[in-house]
């Protein structure tokens, strides 16, 4: 397997913005070559969750390497946290779409099918980059304009969307250094079901219904504000199962015993999903 690590270029103090209290950085999970003429694969740029306040390891490189056995191109951001500087994370995100797809020669990858998969908050950063990836600051702070951060689907387990009812306020909190509480229209902006237009891309989305640290109605939302935009998704609102749950087996700490199979197998599913777009 090809493993290598890769540091966004982006000028921070140039824009008034902070990185990360940890080092920012791109894990490469890329399988070397079977043959002389190696099939293009579709590559996955994971974002683990953490509230905005740390990466989860069980939601970075157990995801990538079971991605990567599937036979996709393996990548994992750890982003900006705990800096309340909105909007350096998805910064990052945007640099780290367009580098995949301005590398897929190098690593095999189709330009066209380039997915973000976030947990938690991450997926509350897949889902950003997924309907922002055209804003005014990735615009103007990364030069891009045509579209080159937009990825071609998202991958959204048991994610933050909303600062309505349903928020989760950790997250957002962190995300936004509080600002969220007292700024009603950066609050509106980070409600991510708010954010979904045409150019959206297709979503898969699973959540389990009893979910008490990140409400289901997030992913309900989000879902809804797809369908109205006749955005194609696939959902799975799963009966029982804490939060990040990840891939529920002993990879990420979780015993034989303890396993859940109706959440067990859902990188089955996003994996047959992906492949059909």
């Amino acid at each position: 397997m090809i493993t290598d690590t890769l540091y966004p270029e982006i000028d921070y103090e140039r824009f008034g913005l902070k990185k990360g209290s940890a080092e920012v950085n791109v894990k490469c999970y890329v399988s070397e070559p079977c043959t002389d003429d190696p099939l293009l694969r579709p590559a996955v740029i994971v974002f683990p969750g953490g509230g905005y306040w740390f990466c989860s390891p069980r939601e970075a490189e157990p995801i990538a390497l079971a991605f990567a056995a599937k036979g996709f191109a393996a990548f994992v951001l750890n982003y900006s946290i705990g800096t309340g500087e909105f909007p350096s994370a998805l910064l990052e995100a945007a640099w780290t779409v367009d580098f995949v797809r301005r590398n897929a020669e190098k690593w095999n990858v189709m330009k066209d099918k380039i997915a973000v998969c976030g947990f938690s908050a991450g997926g509350h950063l897949a889902a950003n980059i997924g309907t922002m990836w055209d804003a005014p600051e990735v615009r103007d702070m990364l030069g891009f304009k045509n579209g080159e951060a937009r990825p071609d689907a998202m991958i959204l387990c048991y994610p933050v969307i909303s600062t309505g009812d349903c928020i989760e306020y950790g997250s957002i909190r962190n995300l936004s250094g509080g600002r969220a509480d007292v700024d009603p229209e950066l609050k509106a902006r980070l409600s991510l079901e708010n954010a979904v237009d045409d150019a959206t891309p297709p979503a898969f989305i699973w959540h389990t219904a009893d979910d008490t640290c990140v409400k289901v109605e997030n992913s309900l939302l989000f879902a809804s504000a797809l369908s109205e935009h006749n955005i194609p998704f696939e959902m799975h609102i799963l009966p029982k199962g804490d939060h990040g749950l990840s891939l529920c087996n002993p990879a990420v700490d979780i015993p034989t015993e303890r396993e859940l199979p109706w959440i067990s197998t859902w990188t089955d599913s996003a994996a047959d999903w992906l492949r059909r777009l």
